[in-house]
């Protein structure tokens, strides 16, 4: 599933490509990618609505609208947003094609139909679209207060890797990310959150800023399924940058000594380096 880095460089396109334009005519193939909603409201919402801005908060895109709605953009596993030309073909599994003012187009992909679009009201997010009034802080949007962090880890008494993956606790990091900063912060997935300590929960704090930095610099992780790409069309490149995800056996790239391990946490293939990672 895109993290927080992967919707973050799709943001980045989207603002450049769409704030200022309209969009002109809207066409939805799949039910299922509108089934918060209808098909209808879709269309309704965005057509001859202008983007003022392209904002996001943890995994989700929020396009605000002249007309005082915004449009959800969640990817979940196999999402992709795509801006191409007007003429250019609709890859399959395309089910949000909208055309803009000036010719191009904005296209919604998604394979496994996991993902949505959906127009709400801002004012009524918490009843609309729920989940995004849940969110916690978002690292590369508003930035990691210290405290806070401590004060959070201390009374939430939970291992530190599922802690990470709680969007309420804080929004955007995903399985990949949350082993990056583990490993960078030098803490076993499974320390205990109110057991950190002052040096080990400042180290926490600059992993997750830096690791999540860093990956949108890199435009992001695209994996062997290369279901991730930018709306250019173009992966990731932060893959090959990675330490400890998905390198069973390997050797550690920090220490030099540990081989990766793969565990099970929280239901989720994880990885880190004994040596590194006490």
């Amino acid at each position: 599933m895109p993290e927080a880095p992967e919707v973050e460089v799709v943001r980045l396109g989207l603002a450049s490509g769409l704030t200022g334009r309209r969009f002109a005519e809207v066409a939805v193939g799949r039910d299922r990618v509108v089934r918060r909603t209808s098909r209808t409201a879709l269309i309704a919402g965005l057509t001859g609505a202008r983007v003022d801005e392209v904002d996001r908060h943890g995994k989700y895109l929020i396009i605000g609208l002249d007309t005082g709605r915004s449009a959800m953009i969640h990817l979940r596993m196999s999402g992709q947003v795509l801006l191409v030309d007007g003429d250019a073909g609709a890859p399959a599994h395309t089910h949000v094609d909208a055309r803009l003012d000036d010719g191009r187009r904005m296209l919604f992909v998604d394979p496994r139909t996991f993902g949505e679009v959906v127009v709400f009201d801002p004012m009524r997010v918490a009843d609309e679209v729920p989940e995004l009034a849940r969110l916690g802080p978002d690292p590369l949007r508003d930035g990691l207060d210290l405290a806070a962090l401590r004060a959070g880890l201390r009374s939430r008494r939970r291992a530190l890797k599922p802690l990470l993956l709680d969007q309420s606790f804080i929004a955007g990091i995903g399985n990949i990310y949350a082993d990056e900063i583990c490993h960078r912060a030098r803490l076993r997935p499974t320390r205990r959150s109110d057991g950190l300590g002052l040096a080990a929960e400042r180290r926490l704090a600059s992993a997750i800023v830096d690791v999540l930095r860093e990956a949108v610099a890199a435009g992001g992780s695209t994996l062997s399924d290369a279901q991730y790409v930018g709306v250019d069309g173009r992966p990731g490149e932060f893959q090959r940058e990675h330490r400890v995800h998905a390198r069973p056996g390997a050797r550690c790239s920090t220490c030099g000594r540990g081989r990766i391990r793969r565990s099970t946490v929280a239901q989720r293939g994880t990885y880190h380096c004994p040596v590194c990672q006490r």
